[in-house]
């Protein structure tokens, strides 16, 4: 009975995701942690102008103490009156850390509007789920851009949280998406950003240095279960995972291109600025629309190892600890 309190709590948010999805209409702790990260940086950038690197470790501080210390307090009140309430209720918390139904859904979006022949609602579809511009991008742009998207949230949004709620459950979670929503709002190395991001992006970088090797490494073992090529996953990965300037984003992309057989990256417009960057995979064939579902399906099956292993330390940590 202690390993099944120890667990459910995960298997209650991956339940509650696939059935559910985002709660667009309901209020969202990621998207509050959004606002209160928007509303630090305006305070930051009042109060240590000229002084913004020392102002950007305060606002990752002060956002990952309140994204951890809110979930931790709710926790103790709900677990000092019942292992099970404070089970379910963790359980709920971890349904808003997994974002795997949403990551399909927001990119099946651009998958019907290209299949419908409707490339200008594609790209307003897929400029929803990515940082770059997309107002350049032709329809093979637009689906390389959802496919890239898919590949890397795989670790970003589906098996990172759930990998440090492992560790850690909700708290650790929490901890684990306030410094990944800084690094997607404010880690950007260019002028407006390049010092008051600089600790919330180091920081992404090292928190996810592991979950996007593991997550590579499961995609590789997935692709031959969903149809892709497994030894191409594998060949790729080895030969194209540092072909980016983030330490982690290609070890899942590389994966994905090899597993497809397309070639993905390439040069990027940001905010208006063409940055550089090199191809990763090979185009052993032309990306096509289908591309899409195939990512997702790869993102599925990843994740289900990913979460298989995860029940397994968390069992093995906690599970004589409960009672």
């Amino acid at each position: 009975m202690n390993y099944l309190a120890a667990v459910i709590p995960l298997i209650i948010g991956a339940a509650l995701d696939c059935a559910v999805g985002d709660p667009y209409t309901m209020p969202h702790p990621i998207r509050l942690i959004g606002r209160f990260i928007s509303r630090l940086e305006d305070f930051v950038r009042r109060r240590f102008a000229g002084r913004l690197r020392k102002g950007g470790v305060f606002l990752a501080v002060t956002v990952l103490t309140v994204s951890a210390a809110v979930p931790l307090a709710v926790l103790i009140v709900c677990y000092s009156i019942s292992l099970w309430l404070g089970a379910i209720v963790e359980g709920v918390m971890c349904y808003y850390l997994m974002a795997a139904r949403c990551l399909r859904d927001e990119s099946m979006k651009v998958y019907r509007k290209i299949a419908s022949g409707d490339v200008e609602g594609a790209r307003k579809a897929v400029s929803m789920i990515v940082g770059r511009d997309t107002a350049v991008l032709d329809e093979n742009g637009i689906i390389r851009a959802a496919v890239e998207t898919v590949a890397e949230n795989t670790s970003d949004g589906v098996t990172a949280p759930v990998m440090y709620m492992a560790l850690g459950g909700a708290v650790l979670g929490f901890f684990y998406k306030a410094a990944n929503t800084m690094d997607s709002m404010i880690g950007y190395k260019n002028e407006k950003y390049a010092d008051i991001g600089r600790c919330a992006a180091k920081l992404d970088d090292v928190l996810n240095y592991l979950p996007s090797r593991i997550t590579a490494l499961a995609m590789i073992v997935c692709a031959p279960v969903t149809g892709l090529d497994g030894r191409g996953a594998n060949r790729i990965w080895k030969r194209d995972r540092r072909k980016h300037a983030s330490p982690n984003s290609a070890q899942t992309e590389s994966a994905c291109a090899g597993a497809l057989g397309v070639r993905l990256a390439g040069d990027a417009y940001y905010f208006g600025e063409l940055h550089k960057k090199e191809f990763i995979g090979d185009a052993v064939r032309d990306i096509e629309n289908e591309d899409i579902r195939r990512a997702n399906r790869l993102m599925y099956a990843s994740s289900a190892l990913v979460f298989a292993a995860a029940l397994l330390v968390r069992a093995l940590l906690f599970g004589g600890v409960l009672c």
